[in-house]
């Protein structure tokens, strides 16, 4: 799992002055933000608006940016939802896009029990030979996937590799690690406020919203800990902590868009039901992207 990448930014996807996806400038994005330092992007994630997503838009976006991107960043494909068949299906259709990998979230709203959460992710993993990292967000989804389900499911799947873990608990993070049934099974942090208590606690990268700003920050913050120097990713993760904070003032992504744009990207608005930026968010926001912006 670790050859697919440390970094990976769950990124935003750009829509025209019509509401359109704009294939083209994904494309200009993700470029963007492979040269900043991510290692691979998470496309049609919930970062990327996936609810407001039709499947065919989606097929564009893995087509488009894994045919720019070629061999020099990963991409995972976002095709799941709380519909288990469509999840099956659009897996499917996702992997003859050249795809690198799956990222497959606990079904929302449905709230279902631990056992329904191991039908409905081997369903997935047996309709497909991609490795597959799961995501477990429960402030969203309104269920949280335990670790004994976690650990048990890549007991019986080879390309379940992974686990986005949204759920900042710490004593969920150690659970996950200490009870790990795979060397080759991952932990990604899904909170850039966590990441680096993350490390300490067994995870091995993260999976950014931050990203589309501060990869190189937070790079820097993991090797820093790689290398022994815990002072100095603490202070750079206390650095840091503003512009998380601002990030999540606010149902993501709007303000993550926003920022983006503000970048000189035509990002667009987000579509129905997210709505726009508020405009003192904008006033505490743009002084904390300022360090970051490219130039």
């Amino acid at each position: 799992m670790k050859a697919l990448g440390r970094l990976f930014t769950a990124m935003i996807t750009p829509f025209d002055a019509q509401g359109a996806v704009d294939v083209d400038e994904a494309v200009r994005i993700a470029q963007f933000l492979v040269d900043r330092g991510n290692d691979g992007l998470i496309v049609s994630g919930t970062t990327g608006e996936s609810p407001a997503l039709e499947t065919a838009e989606k097929l564009a976006l893995f087509g488009a940016i894994k045919g720019a991107l070629g061999a020099g960043a990963t991409v995972i494909a976002g095709t799941t939802g709380n519909n288990t068949h469509h999840s099956v299906e659009l897996t499917k259709e996702a992997a003859k896009t050249g795809v690198d990998g799956i990222l497959a979230v606990v079904p929302y709203y449905s709230k279902p029990p631990q056992d329904g959460l191991l039908r409905h992710f081997g369903a997935i993993a047996e309709a497909t030979s991609l490795p597959i990292i799961m995501y477990n967000i429960p402030g969203r989804t309104g269920v949280n996937m335990l670790p004994s389900t976690v650990h048990e499911l890549a007991r019986r799947h080879a390309n379940i590799v992974g686990i986005k873990e949204s759920s900042g608990d710490a004593a969920q993070f150690t659970a996950l690690a200490a009870g790990r049934v795979r060397e080759d099974f991952t932990i990604y942090s899904g909170d850039d406020y966590f990441y680096l208590p993350a490390l300490a606690l067994g995870a091995y990268g993260c999976i950014s919203v931050a990203g589309h700003l501060c990869s190189n920050e937070l790079r820097a913050m993991a090797a820093g800990f790689d290398e022994g120097d815990v002072d100095g990713a603490f202070l750079m993760h206390c650095a840091l902590q503003p512009l998380f904070t601002a990030l999540f003032a606010h149902p993501s992504p709007i303000p993550v868009k926003w920022a983006v744009n503000e970048y000189g990207f035509r990002a667009g608005a987000c579509r129905p039901p997210m709505g726009p930026m508020p405009e003192d968010l904008k006033a505490v926001l743009r002084p904390l992207i300022s360090p970051f912006r490219p130039e």
